[in-house]
Order: C-alpha cells, then sequence, then structure tokens
C-alpha cells in the first residue's frame, strides 16, 4: 500500500501514471468506484483478479497497480515535485473542472485531461479555424485571416501545434496580446519543457520569449513525459473541434478527418463555417 502520497487526492494521479491502464480503463474505474462506493484505498487493496473480473481491466493493468505501489508511488511523487508552484491540474471526466463541451462532442471522451494556465479561458467563446495537413500556401494564408478576424470580435481561438495550419493560427493571438487554448498531441512536460515555459513552435517565440500560462491555457489527454506517436493526431483534433464553439474550415479534405469533425459539428449544432 502506498504510504507517503494522499491516495484520496491522488487517486487520479495514480491510475493516469499506471503502466498500460488505458483512457477507458480509467474511466470505468472512476465510474464503477462511483456506484459502488469503493474508496481509493479499498480499491488499492484489491486483488489482480478482482480487477481483471470487476473492472475489465487488462493483465498487465492489474499487475502494475497490485505490484508496483512503489514504482506508482514515486511517479507521483515525482511529478508533484515538478509541477509544484505551476498552474497545472489533472481534470478526470467526473470532475467538475472537465470541459463539458470535451464530453459532449467526443463519441470516447478521454478519461482525464492535463490543464496548465489560465482555465477561465473556457469560460469565453471559442472558436477554430481548420486546414487539412497538406495545405498550400494560399489556404494556410487564409487560415490565418480567419483567425484575426475571430481574434478581433472578440473569440478564443483554440489550436494545434505541429502542422502548418495550426502554427500559423497560434501566432496571431500572440501579436494582440488575446489568449489561446493550445491542444498538445504529447505531454505537457514533452511539448513545453521541463519548466513548462517553452513555447512549443519556433514561430511563436519571435513574438513571446516564453509561453505565458497567465494569459493562456494548455490542454493534454496524455501522460506530462509521453512524445508523440502517430494516433496522436485523431484526439488532438478532435480536442481542437470539442472546445470549440465556432468551428471555420478554410480547407478539408473530402473524407478526411477534418470534414468528418466538421460534419459532426455540424450535427450537434455547433456554428460551422465552410469557406471555399
Amino acid at each position: 500500500m502506498m504510504t507517503n502520497i494522499d491516495l484520496n487526492a491522488d487517486f487520479e494521479l495514480i491510475l493516469s501514471f499506471t503502466p498500460s491502464l488505458g483512457s477507458s480503463g480509467i474511466s470505468r474505474i472512476l465510474a464503477r468506484n462511483a456506484i459502488s462506493g469503493r474508496t481509493p484505498e479499498q480499491f488499492l487493496s484489491l486483488n489482480e483478479s478482482t480487477l481483471i473480473e470487476e473492472y475489465a481491466l487488462k493483465p498487465k493493468a492489474a499487475q502494475s497497480l497490485t505490484n508496483g505501489a512503489k514504482e506508482l508511488e514515486a511517479k507521483v511523487k515525482h511529478y508533484k515535485d515538478r509541477v509544484a508552484g505551476k498552474p497545472v491540474r489533472l481534470a478526470t471526466i467526473q470532475a467538475a473542472l472537465y470541459p463539458t463541451r470535451i464530453e459532449s462532442f467526443c463519441e470516447n471522451p478521454p478519461a482525464y485531461v492535463f490543464l496548465y494556465g489560465n482555465c477561465s479561458v473556457l469560460d469565453n467563446k471559442t472558436f477554430c479555424v481548420l486546414a487539412s495537413r497538406d495545405s498550400d500556401r494560399t489556404a494556410v494564408d487564409r487560415v490565418e485571416q480567419e483567425v484575426e478576424r475571430g481574434v478581433l470580435e472578440p473569440k478564443t481561438l483554440v489550436t494545434g501545434a505541429n502542422t502548418d495550419a495550426y502554427m500559423r493560427a497560434a501566432v496571431v493571438p500572440l501579436r494582440w496580446g488575446a489568449p489561446r487554448i493550445l491542444v498538445l498531441d504529447r505531454g505537457l512536460f514533452s511539448a513545453l519543457g521541463d519548466d513548462l515555459d517553452q513555447e512549443p513552435f519556433p514561430a511563436a517565440r519571435l513574438w513571446r520569449y516564453k509561453f505565458d500560462p497567465v494569459t493562456d491555457l494548455v490542454v493534454s489527454p496524455f501522460r506530462p513525459d509521453d512524445h508523440f506517436i502517430g494516433s496522436n493526431n485523431q484526439l488532438r483534433d478532435e480536442l481542437v473541434v470539442a472546445l470549440s464553439d465556432d468551428v471555420v474550415v478554410v480547407r478539408a479534405r473530402p473524407g478526411g478527418v477534418m470534414e468528418r469533425l466538421a460534419d459532426r459539428a455540424d450535427r450537434i449544432g455547433k456554428s460551422v463555417t465552410k469557406i471555399g
């Protein structure tokens, strides 16, 4: 049993750092514990077979929870030391801080998101400007124009940081001192550095030397040290649209991810504008 951390306060962190325990498994644990009234201490005292049978966990995840207490405790303590004094919060799907826009839009909402920075921007009117990864220069230029239009209305931009269109979009609010919501395709430390003060792409550093958590908000559905893998793009794009009240589509490849997300946004009643 873990003895050097607060099991009640840190339970969600323990789950998020458990090897082989994915988002769906965490969601099942949180939901079943809420229904049964099982406390974190009671849950962490369960044997491996119970975790597999009652919670449908994979054997490796069950083994990590039952046999890896010291390792998990060390990971949680190390993480808390690294973020001490920084506005970093873990929001699980059952928490009040979890963005309702994500839960209402995503077909399989992530069990948790790490939030870093100014959470109050989630109360703003938000928008995104979408363009396919293979967009040409003309389309990317139009993305910049549409972002500037939205920022000056004013609305808060939601964007990613690793395509030409996303990067061009993310620079615009910096020129006007406006807030941004950046959705990551990797963990917080992987994207922003050990001190969480690096802008995630070089062009932004021409406008601001360090990332400003007082103004902006970063959202990541990945563990803080997780690196990028190709499948992360799909979840990042889904969260960008989920967190946006208004969706502007400059260029979407027919049948591609952006088109499907925009169509889903339209079906649930978001404002969707298609250009060209």
